[in-house]
């Protein structure tokens, strides 16, 4: 079972990722880990991204492209995996499947985790990260029992920069230009399922695991 996760930032795909993993016991991979990994491992591929990382550039298509494809041939994604943050740009997922064309594979599913902009504006924009412990609460959905104080430890709660309205309207303009068109594209193909990703988290995970197949 090979699956993409879709979805703007802030639209939980992330949470919804690890839930599948664990569910249906194959691996959750991120770009981000897989780029940590091969950096600490020293690998060829890992060299190669940390002289762009370092320059403060991004890492080519082609680059993040054969990271993705080493990372799917190991053994524990014999049974299938499940991509979260890559392919963000029609490159990418072209890129990609050519590389899974090569090994006679092709994506299952790709899921798309539906909710509109004023919705993850009030839900990141809710969100309180403590400066002490780095716990994480939101003022509607996961309130601290004292406003403003971390349940943990009794240190300040602040709104990170990256949740601020104006950055989060940033950044989802940035999904609209670069990685909405992958809906189109995956729909195109035939894989791509749609849910409500405004419901509780339980129920996104119900609706994902019926498309799925129990």
């Amino acid at each position: 079972m090979k699956i993409i996760m879709l979805g703007a930032p802030g639209a939980g795909k992330g949470t919804q990722a690890k839930k599948i993993a664990e569910k249906y016991q194959i691996p959750h991979i991120s770009t981000g880990d897989i780029f940590r990994a091969n950096i600490k491992d020293g690998t060829e591929l890992g060299k190669k991204a940390k002289t762009y990382m370092d320059q403060g550039l991004l890492v080519p298509d082609e680059l993040v492209c054969d990271l993705v494809v080493d990372r799917v041939k190991q053994d524990d994604c014999r049974n299938g995996y499940i991509l979260d943050g890559f392919p963000r740009t029609i490159p990418q997922a072209e890129s990609l499947d050519a590389a899974l064309g090569q090994m006679g594979e092709s994506l299952d599913f790709a899921i798309n985790v539906d909710v509109p902009d004023e919705h993850i504006v009030n839900r990141m924009s809710g969100r309180r990260a403590c400066v002490g412990c780095g716990a994480t609460y939101h003022t509607v959905y996961a309130p601290t029992k004292k406003e403003g104080v971390c349940d943990v430890c009794g240190a300040e709660l602040i709104l990170r920069d990256d949740d601020k309205p104006e950055t989060v309207q940033k950044r989802l303009s940035v999904y609209h230009d670069q990685t909405q068109p992958l809906i189109d594209y995956y729909r195109g193909k035939g894989i791509l399922k749609d849910v409500d990703g405004t419901k509780d988290m339980d129920v996104v995970f119900q609706a994902i695991t019926d498309i799925l197949g129990a």
